[in-house]
């Protein structure tokens, strides 16, 4: 206390004035860190200016049932404990494993033992900051994670769910509950209270896990009832919720349901018989990505049943599935979809499902009368992508035939024969993951690991707050069983499903560590023994590097350029800006790229910098070509030879890949406009359709003859256009439109929703209003077969796809880059297979000219005179009259290729 004596010269009355120092305590914050049993954190910054730690004392406050509380002098509690000073700090081992805790303070709690400590992890939990008089400095709440998995990490060994071995084993970890109970109702009944069920009270492990053995029936509903301490509401709960286990759900998953995959019942015969397509390596690969709502919501060729579901996947006659079939003889040989786990926002309920309340079709094609329809139900509809996992291990209900019945074991039969129906296509399947945040945390109904085991599983910040950079609330897997519940969902797909891959959403917030946990559990898997062989699984995911894990902040990422040499393939962004042009995010979307007619093709925007950016997107394109690799050699526009890693993409090294197949090469996805869209907004306003068409197929080129993975957005061969909405992933059917007869591609479909597209209105009004900007079906059909040709062009030669750094370096170059040959707009690039080992037995050469620009060119490729080149039979034979107007000048060594034209010659071999 501080006592004052003051005397008021007015009065002549002296005063005294007691007074407490101020204390920053505030326990609903979470501010210290208890990382093993015998020793804490205490953040630098929170010490008082000018005072050595030495003198300061801490304390650890317990309660069990909750209840501590502050005041100006202390903090109360059940039992407090003394926690000593360590002037060395923390171990450099702990600052290892935890960045983020570099200049922490070092607290030790000492002789006590491991049982103590877990008991004192199931109440709560405050460290107070004391001066020397003992009076109140700071205090906070505690961050658990890291002594939970040291005290607890041998748990991750185990098998979680449901074990099939006569009575089924039930397992949940939970090492901070009080009690668990599990509840069982019977099969196919309706919800009914918790009173209502059967309650079994199960069994503690020495490793945090609970476990009972009962006899469930197939189809049993069932729940845990978790008795735990809650820092968010600062008492102790019984949660009743699902099982993060779960392999099937109720509808809108209000139960688990008990379900054994390897039931009979539910392995359909062509999914059990159809063998998965097969690859001789990664960079093969030709990926489509689809939305499983999208493939066939309006498709009148699919029986009205199975719309918007999995079983329109096989059904042979419909319009989609012979639409992929085609594109699959063409060369495309995976499906890529778009989330289809347990998804959190979308109603199951057909008759709770929201449809538009009004004649979309019947307003203007640049209306705002659209969007505020479809706004209106956003949320309530039977639409979205679906990046919200809410339990990822269970098919997503809304995709079911009949979601009102097929819950439990159906959905998982009706999702092998989408899985089945695609290989019989010949194609492989790969899924989204999205295993970096859930759409909830704390107590929400959707929050399932923080009721279970609160405070582990969600990634918080200093102060103990969860972090939402990715959108959400983040998860924590870096934490033991954050990365043991990820590596078991994707093996479970993999193994019980039959998929052939996984791209893993905002990879970047998950460590390399971590996926080569993923790598190495599917490593395991082989045919003779899981019906899989887990080594052919390719994965792939969104390598950026931001929020609170950027820069390896908390660990070493799964980032761009840090997963050399493990296979694991991340999206490029640097092709793609170069072709479309500018960033996703410009704020004048008609900034150009090659493939939308920079410098040879200029639109009515500024082109003060335009000369500039076509040097840097000729570099990027020209790398990106070759693999997006770090060590690729070549001859920038300015004449320069410069490795890959020396190419500039806004102040990052461009080149970044060890081996091609970390690279995932596309032009556009799910996210921001799509390629049509793109096109739009950049080409002059009056260019002809017949153009568009053109440089639709040109901007698909490259990503169809680079050496890595291609990637196609579902309808980029089909000028799929979404109203050019930027972000329609919760727009509903209307500005998702996918029309597999071409007869309406989406464009015109009014304004796009206001929320994210407002600012661009002024520039999208005028050109949704363009009728000449809306595409028939003749030429949608036109661009359909110019894209089939370019996946038959990639498959022509297998020097399309080296499979090797070694061989890129070797065999790739561009002839004409910057020297006097090089014409504004144009990429020679040539693939020599006279030097080193050969990969082609019939070429000795391929050459392809990509000319992006609005007039024709006459490219000379030095090195060639004399040489015998030809057209390649793919588009001499093919769909495009206008290529097949291409020459070869054998004595001046030039192509001449015609306007928005990627003409491809080969050298048969002698």
């Amino acid at each position: 206390l501080t006592v004052q004596f003051k005397f008021v010269a007015s009065t002549h009355v002296p005063t005294v004035v007691i007074s407490s120092p101020a204390s920053s305590t505030d326990l609903t914050k979470a501010k210290a860190y208890w990382v093993s049993p015998n020793l804490l954190a205490w953040p630098a910054g929170s010490l008082p200016a000018g005072v050595e730690p030495a003198t300061l004392r801490w304390r650890l406050h317990t309660s069990a049932q909750g209840g501590i509380t502050d005041d100006a002098e202390r903090i109360t509690s059940d039992q407090t404990y003394n926690l000593g000073y360590d002037v060395g700090g923390l171990p450099a081992s702990v600052v290892a494993q935890y960045p983020q805790l570099q200049g922490y303070v070092a607290l030790r709690f000492t002789n006590h033992g491991k049982a103590l400590v877990k008991k004192l992890l199931r109440g709560q939990l405050a460290v107070g900051l004391y001066d020397d008089q003992h009076q109140i400095i700071d205090g906070t709440g505690v961050q658990i994670a890291g002594v939970v998995d040291s005290l607890y990490g041998s748990a991750a060994k185990n098998a979680y769910g449901i074990t099939w071995s006569g009575k089924p084993t039930f397992r949940l970890w939970a090492p901070t509950a009080k009690a668990v109970k599990l509840l069982t109702w019977p099969a196919g009944s309706a919800d009914q209270p918790a009173a209502a069920a059967k309650s079994t009270t199960m069994s503690r492990k020495a490793d945090g896990s609970w476990s009972a053995r009962v006899a469930a029936p197939k189809g049993t509903r069932y729940l845990y009832a978790v008795t735990v301490y809650v820092p968010t509401t600062g008492k102790v709960e019984t949660n009743l919720v699902t099982d993060p286990y779960s392999v099937a759900l109720t509808l809108n998953s209000t139960r688990s349901v008990a379900v054994d995959l390897n039931d009979k019942a539910y392995r359909p015969k062509a999914w059990a018989k159809t063998k998965a397509p097969t690859l001789k390596q990664n960079v093969d690969s030709t990926i489509y990505e689809l939305h499983v709502r999208d493939f066939s919501i309006n498709d009148t060729s699919v029986p009205a049943a199975h719309r918007g579901s999995y079983l329109a996947f096989a059904d042979q006659q419909g319009n989609g599935y012979q639409h992929l079939e085609e594109l699959a003889k063409a060369g495309l040989n995976t499906v890529h979809l778009l989330p289809t786990f347990d998804i959190a926002s979308i109603e199951e309920d057909p008759a709770k499902q929201a449809k538009p309340d009004c004649d979309l079709a019947s307003y203007a094609p640049d209306s705002e009368e659209q969007q505020a329809c479809v706004a209106a139900i956003a949320g309530k509809d039977a639409f979205n992508w679906g990046y919200d996992p809410w339990h990822w291990m269970a098919p997503e209900g809304s995709y079911a035939s009949s979601a009102a019945k097929a819950d439990g074991g159906q959905r998982v039969a009706e999702f092998r024969t989408m899985v089945g129906g695609l290989h019989q296509a010949g194609l492989r399947v790969v899924l989204d993951q999205v295993f970096n945040h859930t759409p909830t945390s704390g107590q929400a109904d959707t929050s399932v690991l923080d009721q279970i085991v609160p405070g582990y599983y969600q990634r918080l910040n200093a102060t103990g707050g969860v972090e939402t950079s990715t959108c959400c609330q983040n998860i924590a897997t870096e934490n033991t069983m954050g990365q043991k519940i990820m590596v078991d969902g994707v093996v479970t797909w993999a193994k019980q499903y039959k998929v052939d891959g996984f791209r893993f959403d905002l990879m970047g917030h998950h460590s390399k560590a971590n996926m080569l946990a993923v790598r190495a559990a599917l490593d395991k898997l082989t045919l003779r023994k899981d019906g899989v062989d887990g080594k052919a699984v390719y994965l792939y995911g969104e390598g950026w590097n931001f929020g609170e894990v950027a820069d390896n902040a908390r660990f070493y990422q799964a980032t761009q350029g840090q997963l050399g040499n493990t296979g694991i393939g991340t999206f490029s962004d640097r092709l793609r800006d170069a072709v479309r042009g500018g960033g996703p995010f410009e704020d004048d979307p008609r900034v150009q790229g090659l493939g939308t007619g920079l410098v040879t093709d200029p639109n009515a925007a500024p082109q003060d910098t335009a000369a500039a950016r076509l040097k840097n997107y000729t570099d990027l394109a020209q790398l990106g070509l070759a693999g997006n690799l770090r060590s690729f050699t070549f001859t920038n526009a300015d004449g320069q030879t410069v490795r890959g890693d020396q190419v500039d993409y806004n102040g990052a090294k461009a080149g970044y890949a060890d081996q091609p197949d970390e690279v995932v090469t596309y032009v556009d996805a799910h996210d921001n406009e799509t390629l049509f869209d793109e096109l739009t907004y950049k080409l002059p306003v009056e260019t002809a359709m017949a153009d568009r068409v053109r440089m639709n197929s040109v901007a698909l080129s490259f990503t169809a003859l680079s050496q890595t993975p291609s990637f196609w957005h579902a309808g980029a061969d089909l000028l799929r256009s979404k109203s050019l909405d930027r972000n329609s992933y919760n727009s509903g059917d209307w500005f998702n439109t996918l029309d597999w007869t071409g007869a309406d591609n989406g464009f015109g479909h009014g304004l796009p929703p206001k929320a994210d597209n407002e600012a661009k209105w002024k520039y999208q009004q005028p050109l949704l209003a363009n009728p000449a900007l809306k595409p028939t079906a003749a030429e949608v059909k036109t661009a359909s077969a110019q894209a089939e040709d370019l996946l038959r062009l990639r498959f022509s030669s297998p020097l399309f796809r080296l499979g090797s750094a070694d061989l890129i370096n070797q065999k790739v170059t561009f002839p004409a880059a910057g020297t006097a040959d090089a014409h504004d707009g144009v990429i020679a690039m040539r693939i020599n297979d006279t030097i080193g080992k050969r990969v082609d037995p019939r070429y000795a050469n391929v050459i392809v000219v990509f000319n992006t620009s609005d007039a024709a060119v006459a490219q000379k490729v030095p090195g060639l005179t004399g040489k015998p080149l030809m057209l390649s039979s793919v588009q001499a034979s093919g769909s495009d009259p206008v290529v097949k107007t291409s020459t070869w000048d054998a004595s001046a060594s030039t192509l001449n290729v015609p306007a928005r034209t990627v003409a491809v010659f080969m050298q048969p071999r002698s």
